[in-house]
């Protein structure tokens, strides 16, 4: 697992779609979703620890590329 797609594939195979037109929202919903599957013993540790460092790496960038935009004057 390497994007943000595979994070998004692997919780698809537990029929889990996320979008709500918030990408940001979605991340914090994926993370949620990945803990949950953690929890329950449905994802390996491996397979947690990638998920949360790709949402973890989607996140910053998003915020990153946010914090770029404004008004200049």
């Amino acid at each position: 697992m390497e994007t943000f797609y595979d994070v998004q594939q692997l919780l698809k195979k537990f029929g889990t779609i996320i979008y709500t037109k918030d990408r940001l929202g979605d991340i914090e919903l994926m993370d949620m979703e990945v803990d949950e599957l953690y929890q329950f013993q449905l994802i390996s540790r491996s397979d947690y620890m990638q998920a949360k460092l790709i949402l973890r790496k989607e996140k910053r960038k998003l915020s990153s590329n946010s914090s770029g935009k404004g008004i200049i004057y």
